[in-house]
């Protein structure tokens, strides 16, 4: 039997000491854990957690740019199981409350006591390890592995090693004339929030395994459930014919969630699923226009084999990038070249297109961590509404007023964005006034190019980031000219100048009048 492999634990504290003394403490806890890596930021956590397996993270609240409790919820989307400890001061408890909501499994007051903290992660082991025994004591048609490889070669990797490995599975799979099915849950995203982080995951693995049974019970073929994205794949036998709307109806009465599932074309021998299940995907996509909590399998126009010409494709590319700028006229430009400003467009042609048109946008965004159907909150409007339009200029109105939405819409959270960033960089520049603060350093401590970050605060607030460095410890200096106690030489010191004469210097470049001349102006 091989060896239980460590809890593998991520810690995050943007304080240094912290950090190392949480690392030293966790690595010699004595229990089965590994410290998979430490991190300074939440970007930095985040990037760690693309790489690394991580089964637990103990991260501090309080820290620049991104909190906590911000990138607590981005590591619970790319991995729904790890388990989160928060730790903190008393004065930031108030953060309590949201770590319920992120279905925290701990919070820990500093100063950290090693009793609480060893408590703490013997809990969190032996959690963990009977959630891994658990899963492995799941009984599913595939290993991991081969499931992997499976998806692998459903999605075009036609190896000929890979096709033997698999074959054994296939074929009993495929007899009788197969199709592929993709399964998906509809409306994740947003119903989560009604739901809870950990109900949500509960409903989740429950729908796996009830996908597994119903496919055992009715004999529909070979299931893969609990896949990213919260995705199933079936391979049916005959279809499944009505099967899958049973199947469709089955979930939606048990739970409080519902599924869409877009089917591809009886493949005649297996090679051929791959082609099955592209037409699977295919039909899926066209569920924010068909409609959702059905079966799908086609779309309501041929789309063609190959997708956007590349034509298409770059008018696309041109019209999100206007659409990031908030550039009207060329997002309307590319409208009209896509769609015929002449009209000659026939209507069996305008429909594909759309469909191609919002895919590919929705992609592109999805790339940029944006998400176009719950930025114009698709589900609002009928699905069907394309289909009411009698003419191209009904029909390019209705995309046109929706993409110049989404355009102002990016506009907006960018602006209350940078807004954000802006005032976290005044409070930390405010914090330092006393100190040498420099674009470079403050550049590096919220994770930007100096370049970068001087062409945002310019663009933000008018001011080049040294001009304004330059009038706020000017006015903290007259501020602490204004005190008799303090002489002219502390005061210089105080502001980091070792140098009298160059301080004095500097300040009368800035006024007009020596430090001496200030206070004698000001009756001090």
């Amino acid at each position: 039997m091989n060896e239980a492999m460590p809890i593998r634990v991520l810690l995050v504290d943007d304080e240094a000491v912290d950090l190392e003394w949480l690392r030293r403490r966790v690595a010699g806890s004595g229990l089965p854990v590994q410290v998979a890596g430490t991190a300074s930021s939440g970007f930095a956590a985040l990037d760690l957690l693309q790489r690394e397996q991580v089964d637990v993270i103990l991260t501090d609240i309080r820290m620049p740019i991104m909190s906590g409790i911000e990138f607590a919820r981005r590591a619970k989307e790319a991995r729904p199981h790890v388990k989160i400890v928060f730790i903190s001061g008393h004065e930031d408890f108030h953060y309590a409350k949201e770590a319920l909501r992120l279905s925290a499994s701990g919070y820990l007051l500093k100063p950290v006591d090693d009793e609480e903290l060893l408590a703490m992660l013997s809990t969190l082991c032996r959690d963990v390890e009977q959630e891994k025994r658990t899963s492995r004591s799941v009984s599913e048609a595939l290993s991991l592995a081969a499931r992997e490889l499976l998806l692998r070669w459903l999605g075009g990797d036609r190896s000929p090693l890979l096709e033997e490995h698999l074959q054994p599975y296939l074929l009993p799979a495929a007899e009788h004339g197969a199709s592929c099915a993709l399964i998906e849950i509809d409306d994740l995203e947003w119903k989560a929030a009604a739901l809870g982080e950990a109900e949500r995951d509960r409903h989740i693995a429950a729908m796996g395994a009830f996908l597994h049974d119903f496919a055992e019970r009715r004999q529909l073929g070979l299931m893969l459930a609990g896949l990213p994205g919260a995705r199933a794949v079936l391979i049916a036998r005959a279809g499944a014919d009505p099967r899958l709307e049973e199947l469709v109806a089955e979930l939606a009465r048990r739970f409080p969630l519902t599924v869409t599932i877009g089917v591809g074309r009886p493949a005649g021998r297996w090679q051929e699923l791959p082609e099955s299940y592209r037409e699977a995907q295919a039909a899926l996509s066209a569920k924010w226009l068909l409609g959702k909590n059905r079966v799908l399998r086609e779309s309501p126009e041929p789309l063609g084999d190959e997708g956007p010409s590349a034509a298409q494709e770059a008018v696309i590319d041109r019209m999100l990038a206007a659409i990031l700028q908030y550039d009207l006229v060329e997002i309307d430009d590319c409208l009209l070249e896509l769609f015929g400003g002449s009209g000659r467009l026939r209507r069996s042609e305008a429909y594909p297109l759309v469909l191609r048109l919002t895919s590919k946008l929705h992609a592109d965004l999805q790339a940029m961590d944006e998400n176009l159907y719950e930025l114009l909150k698709w589900d609002t409007h009928e699905p069907g509404v394309m289909f009411q339009f009698e003419t191209m200029n009904d029909l390019l109105s209705w995309l046109r007023k929706r993409l110049f939405e989404l355009s102002e819409l990016l506009l907006i959270k960018s602006r209350r964005h940078s807004r954000k960033l802006i005032d976290e960089i005044k409070a930390y520049v405010e914090e330092r006034l006393e100190q040498k603060v420099t674009l470079k350093e403050t550049a590096a401590q919220f994770s930007f190019t100096p370049n970068y970050l001087g062409h945002l605060f310019k663009e933000e607030t008018g001011q080049h980031f040294s001009d304004y460095l330059l009038e706020r410890k000017l006015k903290l200096t007259c501020s602490l000219l204004e005190e008799p106690t303090l002489k002219i030489y502390e005061i210089a010191d105080r502001m980091g100048y070792k140098n009298i004469v160059y301080f004095n210097r500097q300040f009368k470049q800035a006024t007009g009048m020596s430090p001496g001349e200030y206070r004698k102006k000001a009756g001090i």
